[in-house]
């Protein structure tokens, strides 16, 4: 009698234990059973002509052998030259083997149930798992034995056991048991089971995360299990995880992979699969799919977030597909791909794959439809928000046709856009708004906006939006106007003077009190921009009460009392800018009183020491060039007494008349607040200063304030003497040699004239090689008044002679 099939079968770690299952037989095995080759119960029994029977794969092996090796076949028993290799079946005996297995696995599949049972000892279980793997691999019919049996439900009660080892082989198990049969895969996922099979992918314990993502793949080939599988919360999440590893086995990593692969399969599956970064899925879909696939995938996509960099991979994967359905597809078909297009279209890389594309004909021609074809307005929004998205990409839009002979920033476009903007919903006129700030962005199309809007006569109507309730409305045609107003200012200067304009609506937003806003920073920066020598509107601003409250909002931010950092510099540049219209009026005695009375000259010394903040020093430096220019109205002379008898006969022998305390430049009594004077607070110094700035303009306008103590209005020695004690000579000569700028050579030859009045200076710069060529460059390129002072300061270092003195006038 020989043992039973498990005595060749690994046991594993408990191999140890002595298996109940060998000794579980109805009847013996008997020789007649065995192969005498393997010494195994025979599956497919032949016999040969000797009359002995084999195992069909072990003979003919056998007979092989003896072929390689140039034997003739003999009988591996007996020895025998054989005459012949024939192999007949034994039917019979294959029959009554197949019936001995039959009664024999019955009674330890009986065995099997009873070891399964909850309470059973470890090793009972593991014993019983091998023989349903054994009965597995013997034979795929078995399968279906293990089925009708209901043993399937049981290995799957073993999932829930407090041993690891009985885990890690019900999960090994069922892999067994469901492979290649779609039956058993729905037995095992019925009820809870997917959802536990999930859980052990979270385990710590490598081994069983290793069984239960095999286990996962076989049961992911059913596409109806498939959906089961990402129903449950966290599957496909996890997954992604594990197939994008680094540290997981590498067959670990590659079987995550696969399940996803056959995930994909579900629709449901791909959108998770979306929503958690995998979107390649989606987009094969996308492109691939049926139509209602594509629609459907078109629409998810348009309700994802993307991030910037997926954006880019969209657009260039599928971002010709969705123009296309944007163009030809049905109505619903069109709102999903316009969705889908708006996400990708708001980053300024992809938006410029969409214009590459072809975006821009169709999103016009929707827009500008009218009559029984035209979208709805709700679509027309959508169009509205991807055109105000792809124009902010920075494309040259006055090169890309959008209809025949036509640009975005054609006149016929604009106008469309401009009457759009008239007669829609405050939603669609604000992505309009936002398409012609994005227009007007670019120095290649702004000039053909102004042009445009100008010759449309829609100035008024866009001015009229500043009144509008919606905020985002508001902002919009504020950041327009704003970068209208430059090529624009008398218009919109128009608009907003007189007791119909907008100038109060304008102050309303700047003195919201909430917090430093966008809206805030638009506002104050478009009043900035407007001419400022508008003596009307600065007299109407006067009126209004508006440069006190500009006054209030700077302190506050000098102050730190303010909220909203992100555009608190646009804000600050915008106040100071308005504020220093007021010194265009130093001669109108309400602006003066406003002056004194808010010491507006202490505030703008204060403020050139802003430090990278130039617009906001340019501005100060501006301002005090116009008080300090109106100083000398102000400045209190010293009278003069009528002379006596006595000191008109003896005036050669009386000393000459001296009063202290007196300007030296104004030559009478001056302060900072009450006649805005230079010398007071340091103002020199701290002008003198900004010489050596970086930017051009602000040392520009420092020049400019300088310049002002050596007018012809006032003391120019005693100027002279001044930018002598505040070092300013050295730096003022340095611009001169530069020559950094067309307008800086301009003012530094008019100041470097008037300082080589004082003979002394003269005689120190007449040595120094780099001023006199400056100054002769000055004479010969400059235009023709600074060429006349560079002649004049030539003639004080003796560069030029004086012609006057050598030719006396004629009689």
């Amino acid at each position: 009698m020989a043992g039973t099939y498990d005595e060749s079968y690994e046991v594993s770690d408990y191999s140890g234990y002595s298996s109940q299952f060998e000794r579980l037989h109805i009847e013996p095995i008997y020789d007649a059973f065995l192969c005498p080759l393997t010494k195994q119960v025979m599956r497919d029994p032949v016999t040969l002509e000797n009359g002995i029977t084999f195992e069909r794969e072990a003979i003919e092996k056998w007979f092989k052998e003896c072929k390689e090796n140039g034997r003739k076949p003999i009988c591996p028993l007996t020895l025998k030259l054989l005459r012949s290799t024939e192999l007949n079946p034994s039917i019979s005996l294959r029959s009554t083997i197949q019936e001995w297995n039959a009664r024999n696995e019955a009674a330890q599949l009986d065995m099997a149930r009873k070891k399964l049972s909850v309470g059973s000892a470890e090793i009972d279980i593991l014993q019983s798992l091998k023989f349903i793997q054994h009965m597995c691999q013997k034979d795929q019919s078995n399968k279906q034995v293990i089925r009708n049996q209901e043993l399937i439900p049981m290995v799957v009660d073993s999932l829930k056991s407090t041993s690891r080892r009985v885990r890690c082989k019900t999960l090994e198990t069922l892999q067994m048991v469901i492979e290649d049969d779609l039956e058993n895969k729905e037995i095992i996922a019925q009820g809870d089971t997917v959802r536990t099979i999930v859980k052990f992918l979270s385990h710590e314990q490598s081994k069983e995360r290793e069984e239960a993502i095999s286990l996962l793949y076989e049961l992911s080939k059913s596409e109806s299990l498939s959906e089961k599988i990402g129903s449950v919360a966290g599957a496909i999440l996890i997954l992604q995880g594990m197939a994008s590893s680094k540290s997981e086995n590498l067959v670990t990593v590659e079987k995550a992979e696969k399940t996803l692969g056959n995930l994909e399969k579900c629709e449901n599956n791909v959108r998770q699969m979306a929503e958690s970064g995998r979107l390649n899925p989606l987009l094969i879909l996308l492109l691939e799919g049926s139509p209602d696939t594509k629609l459907s995938m078109a629409a998810f996509l348009g309700d994802l977030v993307l991030n910037n960099d997926v954006k880019v991979v969209v657009a260039k994967r599928v971002g010709l597909t969705l123009i296309d359905i944007m163009k030809t597809g049905n109505i619903q078909s069109r709102e999903a791909a316009l969705k889908a297009l708006n996400q990708i279209s708001s980053y300024d890389e992809s938006a410029k794959i969409l214009v590459e594309a072809g975006i821009l004909p169709p999103l016009v021609k929707d827009l500008f439809t009218v009559g029984s074809n035209h979208m709805p307005m709700r679509l027309k929004e959508v169009s509205a928000t991807i055109l105000a998205n792809v124009v902010n990409s920075g494309c040259d839009f006055s090169s890309i046709l959008v209809g025949p002979k036509q640009t975005l920033v054609s006149e016929g476009i604009i106008h469309n856009l401009l009457h759009l903007i008239s007669n829609t919903g405050p939603s669609i006129e604000c992505k309009l708004l936002q398409v012609l700030v994005g227009l007007t962005s670019s120095p290649s199309t702004l000039l053909s906006v102004v042009s445009a809007i100008k010759s449309s006569g829609a100035t008024n109507s866009l001015v009229q939006f500043i009144e509008a309730p919606q905020t985002d409305l508001r902002v919009a045609c504020l950041r327009l106007l704003q970068k209208l107003s430059p090529h624009m200012s008398q218009e919109l200067a128009g608009c907003l003077r007189g007791t119909s304009g907008q100038l109060g609506s304008l102050i309303s937003i700047i003195s919201d009190n909430i917090g430093i806003t966008e809206e805030q920073a638009s506002a104050i920066g478009l009043l900035a921009d407007l001419p400022e020598r508008d003596r009307a509107l600065t007299r109407q601003m006067l009126d209004e009460g508006v440069f006190q409250l500009l006054i209030y909002q700077i302190m506050k931010i000098r102050q730190r009392e303010t909220k909203g950092i992100r555009f608190v510099t646009p804000y600050l540049e915008g106040l100071v800018k308005v504020l220093s219209r007021i010194t265009f009026l130093a001669d109108e005695p309400d602006a003066v009183t406003l002056c004194r009375g808010n010491n507006v000259a202490s505030l703008f010394i204060e403020l050139l020491q802003t430090n990278g903040l130039d617009n906001v020093q340019m501005a100060s430096a501006g301002a005090l060039e116009n008080l300090s220019q109106a100083s000398i109205n102000f400045t209190k002379l010293p009278e003069r007494q009528a002379p006596g008898l006595r000191i008109s006969i003896f005036s050669c022998f009386s000393n000459p008349l001296v009063i202290t305390g007196l300007c030296r430049v104004h030559r009478g009594a001056c302060s900072l607040k009450e006649t805005f004077c230079l010398l007071e607070g340091q103002a020199v110094e701290k002008l003198v200063a900004l010489l050596d700035h970086t930017n051009e303009k602000v040392v520009e306008a420092s020049l400019a304030a300088l310049s002002t103590i050596l007018d012809d209005t006032v003391d120019t020695e005693q100027g002279i003497q001044v930018l002598l004690e505040a070092e300013a000579i050295k730096p003022i000569l340095d611009i001169l040699r530069e020559k950094r700028t067309e307008d800086l050579r301009r003012r530094s030859v008019w100041v470097v004239e008037r300082i080589l009045r004082n003979t002394g200076i003269a005689y120190d710069v007449s040595s120094d090689p780099n001023v006199s060529t400056a100054l002769v460059d000055a004479f010969q390129h400059g235009d023709y008044r600074t060429r006349q002072i560079a002649e004049r300061a030539l003639q004080h270092v003796d560069r030029i002679p004086q012609f006057s003195s050598i030719f006396p006038n004629s009689a």
